[in-house]
């Protein structure tokens, strides 16, 4: 792991702040050279946040003493709404070192073992979503805003129990809803292990997840296992996580025509390339109007052509959004860059600070690494194998 090109931090939960089988706290591999010590910090975000609760301790993350490089933390159902633990580098650690991957030209892929036990939400990532959205029934007294910048998670409502890699280009909200949309997703799912599984039985549900963006391409890939698999969704106007994406190329289309948008909605578009079609075909035709689907990179789109008196296409009537793709999916932006701590937010593992106080995820984790680099398709496959089938066991003091 540590001679792949690239890595930041890769956090194995073997080595600690005293070393190797320490007692203190997880503290991340880094890249030959690099004296940047990337300490996860036990936190409650219920405390931090509500002023709710107990203090976290590395006790609230139970051990399981083997995994895919020798340890692996628990993170469990929280016990009630003021039970939120989560490992956490605090921005004070990180901000400008080579883990705050952000701004022109930057890439990054993260990868986590884990054995999945349940819910959807937040993994890993630099990803605070903020405690001020609109609306929600418990609102946080202490109030901070977003500033996302990437980070993976389970599936959310695209796809629960499968893999996300969301990122952001303002650390905010996107295309004009109160939630972050750009997110690439598969179609897969994690294996789900009871969380009452154990020995050979909880060792079997070994998964490794991981995205890569491609600063050059603007191309975002989810992996489960190795493997990145083509992901369409249809009719994107009524997918309840991409239906918004849908209403601004609609947007987008508009502007380009060159119909009147509000200046509020100027940079709200979603325009991934279109200029020239993978392949087209006629949909329908008549003496003076063609259908056509053309398919490109990342959109599939119908167009109503009209023909003039002698059959000859002569201008475009309409488009029409008919397909997005997800996996990969176009960002066609730079990673959010914080200029300062306060524009910032921490690294966390295991869940991410949002406005509500429910359950996130229930998993093992094993690994956590973090590249400033869009690995290769082999390179994730192969960095995807290590432990997945044979855990490693701790020896014993």
């Amino acid at each position: 792991m540590t001679e792949t090109p690239g890595l930041v931090a890769f956090w194995d939960f073997v080595q600690r702040e005293e070393g190797v089988n320490g007692t203190g706290k997880f503290v991340a591999h880094t890249a030959k050279g690099d004296e940047h010590r990337y300490v996860l910090e036990p936190h409650n975000i219920s405390v931090d946040y509500w002023h709710q609760g107990e203090e976290a301790s590395l006790a609230d993350f139970p051990l399981l003493n083997r995994g895919p490089f020798g340890q692996a933390v628990q993170f469990r159902d929280p016990k009630s709404e003021t039970d939120l633990p989560v490992l956490m580098v605090p921005r004070s650690l990180l901000h400008d070192t080579p883990l705050d991957i952000k701004g022109p030209g930057k890439s990054v892929t993260m990868l986590v073992w884990l054995i999945y036990q349940g819910e959807d939400h937040g993994i890993a990532g630099m990803w605070l979503e903020g405690t001020d959205t609109p609306g929600v029934k418990d609102p946080a007294p202490v109030q901070v805003k977003g500033a996302r910048q990437f980070g993976l998670f389970a599936g959310l409502g695209a796809n629960p129990g499968g893999v996300s890699a969301h990122i952001s280009e303002n650390g905010l909200s996107t295309f004009g809803d109160r939630y972050a949309r750009h997110m690439s997703t598969t179609s897969e799912k994690m294996k789900k292990i009871s969380v009452d599984a154990k020995g050979a039985d909880l060792d079997k549900g070994w998964s490794t997840i991981g995205f890569t963006f491609d600063s050059q391409t603007k191309a975002v890939r989810s992996f489960l296992d190795g493997s990145s698999s083509e992901v369409w969704v249809e009719n994107p106007e009524k997918d309840r996580h991409y239906k918004y994406a849908a209403e601004a190329w609609q947007k987008g289309k508009l502007a380009a025509s060159k119909q009147p948008v509000a200046d509020s909605e100027a940079n709200e578009f979603y325009s991934p390339p279109e200029t020239t079609p993978l392949s087209e075909k006629i949909v329908s035709e008549t003496a003076g109007e063609r259908v056509v689907e053309r398919t490109y990179e990342y959109t599939k789109v119908r167009v109503t052509l009209r023909k003039d008196s002698q059959g000859q296409v002569s201008e475009t009537v309409s488009s029409a959004l008919v397909a997005l793709k997800s996996n990969p999916y176009w960002f066609g932006h730079d990673i959010y860059a914080p200029r300062t701590l306060a524009e910032g937010g921490p690294f966390t593992v295991g869940r991410v600070i949002h406005s509500n106080r429910h359950k996130t995820l229930s998993a093992y984790i094993g690994g956590v690494a973090v590249f400033d680099r869009a690995l290769t398709s082999e390179e994730m496959a192969c960095l995807s194998a290590i432990g997945r089938d044979q855990p490693i066991i701790t020896p014993s003091k």
